[in-house]
C-alpha cells in the first residue's frame, strides 16, 4: 500500500529512473494560489478605492514529467559547458548554492566500455561533515544504461 502513494512513487522514480531515455510522467494534483477581489469586503467599499483582495485556492490535475535531467555523460567532452557541468552537478547532487571545485570527463574502451564524469565538491556535502566513513553517505554513483544500480561501494 506504501507504493501507491504519490510521494514514494516520485521518490522511487527521481532515484532509479532520473537518467531513462523515454519520458516517465506522473499524475499529480497541484494547488496554486491567485489572488481574487473579495466581494463581501468590497460591498461598501468607496469607488475610486483599491479593491480588497482574497487569496483562493485552486487545485488542478495535470502529468507531470519526472526524469526531466539528461545524462550528459553520454556526450562527448568537447560538446559540454562550463555551464551544463554545473547545472549536471547542482541538479543531480541536490547542491544548489554548491559549485564542483573540478571535474573531469572521461571515456574508457577496452574489454568494458564506461563513460563518465567525476566531480569534487566545492564544500564538504552535509553526509560527510557528521561521519566521513559513514556507510549511508552517497559518494559514488553507479547507472547502468541509465538506471541507478548501487551507491554503496
Amino acid at each position: 500500500l506504501e507504493y501507491m502513494e504519490s510521494a514514494k512513487l516520485e521518490e522511487l522514480l527521481q532515484h532509479y529512473s532520473e537518467f531513462v531515455e523515454f519520458p516517465i510522467s506522473v499524475w499529480k494534483e497541484k494547488t496554486e494560489y491567485k489572488q481574487v477581489p473579495d466581494e463581501e469586503a468590497n460591498k461598501d467599499l468607496p469607488e475610486g478605492e483599491e479593491p480588497k483582495m482574497k487569496t483562493v485556492p485552486e487545485t488542478t490535475e495535470d502529468y507531470e514529467l519526472m526524469n526531466t535531467n539528461k545524462p550528459i555523460w553520454l556526450r562527448a567532452p568537447s560538446e559540454v559547458t562550463e555551464e551544463e557541468y554545473k547545472d549536471f552537478y547542482q541538479s543531480a547532487f541536490r547542491a544548489t548554492y554548491d559549485e564542483p571545485m573540478a571535474h573531469t570527463h572521461f571515456s574508457l574502451e577496452g574489454q568494458i566500455e564506461c563513460k563518465s564524469i567525476l566531480y569534487i565538491p566545492g564544500m564538504l556535502p552535509f553526509e560527510l561533515s557528521r561521519d566521513m566513513f559513514d556507510e549511508d553517505a552517497k559518494n559514488i554513483r553507479l547507472y547502468v544504461k541509465r538506471v541507478f544500480i548501487n551507491d554503496k561501494f
